[in-house]
Parts: structure tokens; sequence; C-alpha cells
């Protein structure tokens, strides 16, 4: 792993979970790690529920758009973390694979995308103790 990871986080619509996910981590992290998101089959826009869940929490995701997965995307990070896509990630040895079991928030309301929320920042949080901990002095 290089100095800065760099983790991908791929759902199938790139519109709630992976979203969620990357802003926790970029947030939480700060420039500690490079955060790249995409889906497998990417939805037209971020789920309102998710932007709104977020938003309570002082995260603003309103302006970003689901991307595609591509090979490249893979290659280019050290961590790749599926979030229910099953088998359309490209998997290149040396990478490190995870698989977060989420409950998908598409087609719900706020009050059941908090808990998603919720358990998205305590997994983000595992990770960056995990590979990018902040430096003591």
């Amino acid at each position: 792993m290089a100095d800065k990871p760099s983790v991908l986080f791929v759902c199938v619509h790139n519109a709630g979970r992976s979203q969620m996910a990357a802003a926790w981590l970029a947030h939480l992290a700060g420039d500690r790690v490079e955060v790249r998101s995409a889906g497998s089959s990417p939805g037209d826009q971020v789920n309102p529920a998710a932007v709104e869940a977020m938003a309570e929490v002082g995260i603003d995701i309103s302006t970003e758009t689901p991307k595609v997965l591509t090979v490249d995307a893979v290659r280019e990070s050290d961590v790749c973390i599926t979030m229910g896509c099953g088998d359309t990630c490209p998997v290149f040895p040396g990478k490190r694979y995870l698989d977060w079991k989420l409950e998908d928030p598409a087609g719900q309301g706020v009050g059941s995308v908090r808990p998603i929320r919720d358990e998205i920042k305590t997994l983000v949080e595992g990770l960056i103790a995990e590979i990018a901990p902040e430096k003591t002095a």
C-alpha cells in the first residue's frame, strides 16, 4: 500500500451505500486516504434520502453523481469494498477485497436510511483505524 492508501467503494447504483461510505471516509480520514466510489449499473442521481441522511450529520453529498465502475478504478485502488454488487467487480491479484453486507437504501425514506448511514460510519471508522490511523506526535 502506498503512503496514501486508496479505497474504492462499489455498489450497484452508486447512489446510496457507496456514496455515503465515500463521504464518511473523506470526512473522517481527510487527506490521509484517496477515496473513490462507483457502481456496476449507476443510477441517474444520488438517492435523495441518502443526501438528506448525510446532511443531518453535516456532510453534503448533494453534488455527487453516480459513476460507472471501471477496471482502472479497481486497478488503481488498494482496497475495494463491495456492497451488494456480487461478482461484477473485477478482481486483480494483490488487491484487498472486502464485502460489506448492508441493507440497500433504494426506495426507502430517510428514517430507514439513518441506521444504514450509521452502520457505514462504524465500518469506515474501523477501516481508517486499520489502513490510515492518525499519526501520533
